[in-house]
């Protein structure tokens, strides 16, 4: 009987054993993972690289988005990173495919490389922006809070139309923190009527 109950206090031992490991390997791999998410959201982080700092963020440097009467700032992630947890993870998963350009291909590490591919590239967040209706400027930019006394009658009459149309912040807003590339924009490029998540 005494070997029995050894043998039990041994398979508890492990079980307690493997059962406390488990629990320190997963909120380690917990902390770790919400410490990379918040690190990786950091305007220190997206300009780590060349290719944003001299380029993209070079241009929003003195923007409304950057300095403003208010001091209130959207910093890269504010605007291309949405603020849900599940959304957020896609997101960051997605960005992973962009390291491959950045560290394998070397396809924008050139201001002249970057160009090239500078419209390929604001036509991905623009479509991203009118599939989810320009879901990151919503979060900052509230419709329902908006002074329409203190836009102009040209803008009180453009977002009255917008609206009515069906159109998204994008639309209109598509050069207001980085140069606006040569080509067509969203509306042209996807037309007017968002898709509602």
């Amino acid at each position: 009987m005494s070997g029995l109950l050894g043998k039990l206090r041994q398979r508890w031992k492990l079980v307690l054993g493997l059962s406390v490991a488990g629990f320190v390997a997963s909120a380690t791999l917990f902390v770790g993972g919400a410490a990379a998410l918040a690190y990786t959201s950091t305007e220190e982080f997206c300009i780590s690289c060349h290719e944003m700092k001299n380029n993209v963020y070079a241009e929003y440097k003195g923007t409304i988005h950057d300095t403003n009467r208010t001091g209130v700032r959207a910093i890269c992630t504010d605007c291309h990173v949405p603020r849900e947890p599940v959304a957020l993870l896609i997101r960051k998963f997605q960005a992973t495919g962009e390291l491959y350009h950045h560290f394998v291909t070397g396809s924008i590490n050139t201001p002249e490389k970057f160009a090239a591919k500078r419209y390929e590239l604001a036509t991905h967040v623009w479509q991203r922006m009118k599939e989810t209706d320009s879901h990151e400027c919503r979060n900052c930019h509230k419709s329902d809070k908006m002074s329409l006394e203190l836009q102009t009658p040209k803008a009180q009459a453009r977002h009255k139309k917008a609206l009515v149309e069906g159109e998204t912040c994008i639309d209109c807003h598509f050069g207001i923190a980085h140069h606006e590339p040569e080509g067509p924009g969203p509306r042209e490029l996807f037309g007017t009527k968002t898709t509602k998540p």
